[in-house]
Order: structure tokens, then sequence, then C-alpha cells
């Protein structure tokens, strides 16, 4: 693509974004992602119809072309992800985090492994029943990239709704770190499946040592990149140099982290909790700290709505017939299922130490929500014949995550927490 042609691309979906956005909350009122997926979708389903009824003016071709041109697994996973992941971090407390470490670490780790493991068992023949003959390895793939919880959509969720600060923190401090670990076992799981891949032939051994690698590096990285930042942050007051800083942190970072083949994700958060936590308190003046805050958070507000926009436009780009329909509705029990089990497993074992907030499975398991991430892993698959199947199946799942559970999180809420 050209340059001329990225603008007018860009500048078409911060139009239909800002557009959308004002019908959402002028008439619709619903939280402000949602509404974007749910308009988005609604505008896709229109143009299939159209081109349905008048194929000669080639609107789903146009609009096909149009998505092809935006690359959504790239764009996710090597640009916008990094930001909104450093947004998100940015605003956690560590402290918070910390006094939760041993049920945040289990969900983020024991959880997703569990949750991968039910969900390829239960999906090898849920498959099968649909006509569908997918490898045992790639059905462990469609476990992982559906397995961790979407920071993303997760946490514009959690502006929206009241949860209680003990359950946010878990939520949220999960989300943030599930991601990076789902990522590196969805990496892993597909080099395993394919027979190579970037680190070549792959035994499940290999894998696991992979994944510590790849988990223990992005950590370390994201701690010596946010510690040298925070260092030049330190020795300076000029809030726009500073704001210039976090934004190069941010990508260094995530390039860095490419070339050393550890987790970009998980070192971004790292990073991200570094300095929302400790540069806030050392290095930051209190005009720096506002510029910086609302910096980051115009720039996830924007970066947010074109993700959830993309999104609900994805409908036009992946193929769906009513057998792959039918098994992309059977996995939506089979995946909260998953969930249920991932999480009620190391919340009872630690129940046994700690207390817990009354309702914590349930609103855990229901507030997991999926997002772009599981669509653009998706996407990221080799060629095959399983890739349609995985991705149509993958693509059900996400939108009844970000539409059904996002808008009833708030009820579950009410219901498991207050009783009422």
């Amino acid at each position: 693509m050209t340059v001329s042609s990225i603008f007018n691309l860009v500048a078409l979906l911060v139009t239909l974004a800002a557009g959308f956005g004002y019908i959402n909350h002028r008439w619709l009122r619903f939280p402000h992602t949602i509404g974007l997926v749910i308009i988005a979708m609604a505008v896709s389903v229109a143009i299939l119809a159209v081109d349905a009824i008048v194929p000669g003016l080639g609107l789903e071709t146009s609009v096909r072309r149009t998505l092809t041109d935006i690359d959504f697994e790239d764009t996710l996973m090597k640009g916008v992800l990094s930001f909104l992941l450093f947004a998100g971090a940015l605003h956690v407390d560590l402290g918070s985090l910390l006094s939760r470490r041993w049920a945040i670490s289990l969900l983020a780790t024991v959880g997703i492994l569990t949750s991968t493991l039910i969900v390829s068992g239960m999906m090898f023949f849920g498959f099968q029943i649909f006509g569908f003959q997918i490898p045992i390895a790639y059905c462990f793939v469609f476990g992982a990239l559906i397995s961790p919880t979407d920071p993303v959509a997760v946490m514009s969720i959690l502006k929206e709704v009241k949860v209680p600060e003990s359950l946010e923190a878990k939520i949220a401090g999960e989300s943030l770190f599930n991601d990076g670990v789902g990522v590196v076992l969805f990496t892993v799981l597909v080099s395993v499946a394919v027979g190579g891949g970037e680190h070549g032939d792959v035994s499940f051994v290999g894998a696991a040592e992979l994944l510590a690698v790849e988990v223990i590096g992005g950590v370390v990285l994201g701690l010596a990149t946010g510690y040298s930042a925070y260092r030049a942050m330190k020795t300076i007051d000029q809030h726009t140099l500073e704001v210039l800083i976090t934004v190069s942190l941010v990508m260094a970072t995530y390039a860095v982290a490419t070339r050393l083949h550890v987790s970009g994700p998980l070192a971004v958060v790292v990073a991200g909790l570094f300095i929302g936590n400790h540069g806030r308190q050392f290095a930051m003046s209190q005009t720096t700290r506002e510029h910086i805050e609302t910096f980051w958070s115009v720039l996830d507000e924007l970066l947010n709505s074109l993700l959830f926009l993309a999104i609900g436009f994805e409908v036009l780009a992946v193929t769906i017939t009513g057998q792959m329909v039918g098994v992309g509705l059977l996995a939506i029990p089979v995946v909260l299922l998953a969930r249920l089990v991932s999480v009620a497993g190391p919340i009872t074992v630690l129940g046994l130490r700690e207390e817990f907030t009354k309702g914590a499975i349930p609103v855990l398991t229901w507030g997991g929500l999926r997002g772009g991430i599981s669509v653009a892993l998706a996407l990221s698959l080799p060629t095959s014949s399983v890739k349609p199947i995985l991705l149509a199946t993958t693509y059900t799942v996400v939108i009844f995550s970000i539409v059904i559970q996002g808008l009833t999180v708030e009820r579950v809420v009410r219901a498991a927490v207050r009783g009422g």
C-alpha cells in the first residue's frame, strides 16, 4: 500500500469509529466498544444482503479487499496490541496485584493450561460431530488461542461495570498476564502442529522449555526496559519529552522482544506496570503524571475503537457455512465450561488458606471475555484446510463473548456478589 492509501484507510476507519460511536451514544446506549461491534456487524450483514440482491455492485468484494489490506493479525499483534497492553498496565495498581499474586499467577498459568486441555479434548469430538476431521494437534492450537481472556476486551468492560476492587484486580491482572502466556503457548503449539515453524521441529518437552524461556525472558526484558525509561525520566522534568519516552519504551520493548524471541506482550505489560507504579511515584511531577495519563487514555480509547470496529467488520472476511456456525455454537458452552473449571480449581485450592470475595468464581468465569487477540491468532495460522474452520469457530465464540457476556456481566456481578 502507498502512503496515500494508508492515510485514506486510516481516515475511513477513524471516521467510521467516530460516526458509529456517535450513533451508539446518541441512540443505542450500549457500552462504547460493544456498540461499535454491533453496529459494524449490522453494516456487514447489510452489505452482504445488498450484494446478494445486486451482485453487480461488488460491495462485499470491495470491503473484503480493504480488510485484507488492513492485515488484522499483523496490525494487532505487532502494532496496536503493545500500546493497548501498556495503556492498561499503566493504570493498574501493582500493590493490588502483588497482594493477589498467587491467584493471578495460577489463573494465568495453570488456568490457561487446564482450559486448553479441556477445550482441545472436547472440541476434538465436537468437530467430528459436524463432519470436520481436525487433527488433535490443531485442536490443541484452538484451545490455546481461545483460552486466554482478552485484556483489551476485559479492561474496556471494567470501565463500564462496577466490580468489587478485589475481583477487579484479579480480572485485570489475570487478563494482562494470561494473554502473554497464551500467545506463547499458541506459538509453541502451532510449531508442534506443523512440525516446525520458526523454532524448527518441536517436541512437547521442547515446547515446555520454549514456553518457560519466552515467559521468563519477557518478564526480564520488561523490567530492564522499564527501569531504563524510569532512570531517564527521573533525571528530567519535561512532560512532552517524558510522554515521548513512554511511547518509545513500548515500541522498543516490543521490537527487542521480537528479535530475542521472548514474549513481547508480557514484556510490555511488565514495563507498563513498572512505569505506572514506581515511575509514577518517584520519576514524575504532577504535571507529567497528568499529561501521561491524558495521552495514554486518549490513545487507548482511539485504538480500542478501531480494534472493535475491525472485529465487527471481520464477519465479511470469515468464510462461514451452516456446519461452521453449528460447531461455533457448540464451542461456546465448551469454552465456558473450560473457563469455569480453570477458574474454580485455583480459587478452590487457594480458598483453603485465604478468603475470596463472594461470587468470585461466576464473575471470573463470565467476565473472562475473548476478543481481537483470539481472532488475530486464528488469522495467523498457516494456510491449510483446517484454518477456515478454526477461524469461523473462533469468531463465533468471540462475538458471543463480547456482545452477550459483555452486556450481561453487570447482571452477573449483581446476582453473584451483591445477591440481587
